[in-house]
């Protein structure tokens, strides 16, 4: 009985830390926060043989695709 409930706690932690880390990554989406680390793997994983951008690379571009960067319409 005690292993069982051990068992059900690791799990249901577990579950509550994945919930957190995709609520966390849906929020940084939301306000435009890129995430480089989901990039990375996604290029590990997907892409084995180009090599990913830096984190500063990464960020310019996701601002640029964002906000229409490179003289593209400025509102000020």
């Amino acid at each position: 009985m005690g292993r069982a409930f051990v068992r059900q706690g690791t799990t249901m932690f577990e579950t509550l830390s994945k919930a957190g880390k995709y609520l966390g990554q849906t929020a940084r989406l939301m306000i435009g926060v890129p995430d480089y680390d989901n990039y990375v793997e996604h290029m590990r994983v997907t892409h084995p043989d180009l090599t990913p951008m830096t984190y500063e690379e990464f960020f310019r571009e996701r601002q640029d695709a964002r906000y229409g960067g490179k003289g593209g319409a400025r509102c000020c």
